[in-house]
């Protein structure tokens, strides 16, 4: 996402593989400079949130968007957000996980699932025993859709005594049902400053930016399922096919996601043409 001349912002479309600009897109809803995020785009929708927890779905194709109603959490703290499609209802579906680690340290997350096609949002319980707690900066980080399922990083403790360590949460979409996945081996071995997970060729993929012990220097390092590949420190967009880089004007690289034209349907309370 960039600002346009009128100071809204806008998003930049670009053509897949070659990453030429098509085009840009003038957001027709208001979010504040520098604390917004693409969460996800499906089907032709798009979910745009604000550090402040407003959310949007909006269709760009079909000039229409629709702010969502808000939490059924009360008061919310650090947030992780994901979005995803229904395949087996034909619905779409914001899932919002909030923790507040420095007024309830042993308490376990809060996690709700908002449907379009209800337009509510509904607590979600999580069948786990462990205490689970997100990554204080996870606003800022993907939440992406690998075989139906979101995925994010969480601190978990099985037992209030031990330690906290990293783990990969996963929320299936369709049934609802959460795993807890290890870390990638090696993953915890190195002095990381930023993580995160992105899909890469349709697997899930960790991905970090650290100090390397054996090179010395920085460096980034992308584990998919079990395979290992470490990249200079550069920020590129990479096709995959071909491995070619290309420099692009993107002033928030965490602000991307794929998208396609579509006439899925925005309608009910809060819906605006434009």
């Amino acid at each position: 996402m960039n600002s346009s001349s009128s100071n809204r912002p806008v998003c930049t479309v670009a053509l897949d593989r070659t990453f030429d600009r098509i085009f840009e897109i003038e957001i027709p809803f208001d979010l504040p400079s520098g604390l917004s995020k693409i969460v996800g785009s499906c089907n032709g929708l798009m979910c745009l949130a604000t550090s402040t927890n407003v959310i949007y779905l909006w269709n760009p194709s079909a000039r229409k968007f629709k702010k969502l109603p808000g939490s059924c959490l009360g008061n919310l703290g650090v947030v992780t957000l994901g979005f995803a499609y229904h395949s087996e209802n034909n619905d779409y579906k914001v899932l919002r996980v909030s923790c507040c680690p420095w007024i309830r340290p042993n308490v376990p997350d809060d996690i709700e699932v908002y449907s379009l096609s209800s337009d509510s949002w509904r607590r979600a319980g999580m069948s786990l025993r462990a205490n689970v707690k997100a990554s204080d900066n996870s606003f800022l980080l993907p939440t992406p859709l690998v075989s139906g399922a979101l995925h994010w990083i969480s601190r978990v403790a099985e037992r209030e005594e031990e330690c906290k360590v990293e783990v990969i949460m996963s929320f299936n979409v369709n049934s609802e049902e959460f795993r807890m996945l290890r870390m990638p081996d090696g993953a915890m071995s190195i002095v990381r400053f930023q993580t995160c997970l992105a899909l890469f060729k349709g697997n899930l993929a960790f991905l970090t930016f650290g100090q390397s012990e054996q090179r010395g220097g920085y460096q980034y390092s992308i584990w998919v399922m079990r395979e290992t590949n470490n990249q200079e420190q550069k920020f590129v967009l990479v096709d995959t096919e071909t491995l070619h880089g290309k420099d692009f004007d993107i002033q928030q690289p965490l602000c991307v996601a794929t998208f396609m034209e579509s006439l899925a349907l925005l309608d009910g309370a809060n819906m605006v043409s434009y």
